[in-house]
């Protein structure tokens, strides 16, 4: 019996080694990287996931160059614009995960624009995680449980894993099946480090701009072959 794919999530990285391979500034990878995104949403609209989650920004990103930031930023605003029809034609759901509240002006109305004209759409959701850090994103959730016990709202006895889950981003979305990251690295990234702890990881050399459907399929045809324990072990 196949694996059950519901959830996948992406590193997307190698944006700037790809241009500096090709002798290009950063930016150029940054704009590449972007149809390799498209695709990757397409792929995910095909195979009718629940959840397609991307690393667009993390918090650390913050600390890049102004210049740089500044145009990820108008790059982010434009791709919203672009897309967005064809999010609506595919009845994609788009949600941010992250301190959204931290982005410029015109991205943000952007985003929140296009999350209220998909909200009602009962395909893929479609979560950027955007100015988003795995540590940070704890915290809150520490935070939110917090002052529901101090509100009388829950009782620290029925503190779980569940209710956990739910004060997260992602508010109790199944943990992604599979993590896939381009680019070589062999780490998370401060990327989902909750819900990842018995996610399938998938590594590729393949910087982004290059990511390919092709490529994005052998992933899940790799996801298919492995024998998701849970901590278990056979016959459990």
């Amino acid at each position: 019996m196949k694996n059950q794919l519901k959830h996948v999530a992406i590193i997307m990285d190698g944006n700037g080694r790809w241009a500096k391979h090709k002798g290009f500034e950063r930016f150029f990878g940054h704009r590449k990287g972007t149809q390799a995104t498209i695709e990757s949403v397409e792929v995910g609209v095909d195979l009718k996931l629940e959840h397609l989650t991307l690393y667009v920004f993390s918090s650390e990103n913050w600390g890049r160059p102004s210049k740089e930031v500044d145009y990820l930023m108008k790059l982010l605003a434009e791709m919203v614009v672009q897309e967005l029809p064809h999010l609506m034609e595919k009845e994609v759901k788009l949600k941010v995960i992250g301190e959204i509240d931290k982005l410029p002006e015109s991205p943000r109305f952007k985003l929140e624009d296009a999350i209220q004209k998909t909200a009602h759409n009962k395909g893929m959701q479609l979560n950027l995680a955007i100015s988003y850090g795995g540590r940070v994103e704890i915290v809150d959730a520490c935070k939110k449980i917090a002052q529901q016990v101090q509100q009388g709202l829950i009782e620290v006895e029925n503190i779980d894993e569940t209710l956990f889950s739910k004060n997260l981003y992602l508010e109790g979305a199944p943990d992604p099946d599979l993590v896939i990251r381009t680019g070589g690295e062999f780490r998370l990234s401060n990327y989902l480090l909750w819900q990842a702890a018995y996610s399938e990881f998938y590594v590729l050399d393949t910087l982004w701009p290059d990511f390919t459907k092709k490529e994005f399929l052998e992933a899940v045809a790799f996801y298919q072959t492995r024998e998701r324990r849970f901590g278990k072990v056979n016959g459990e």
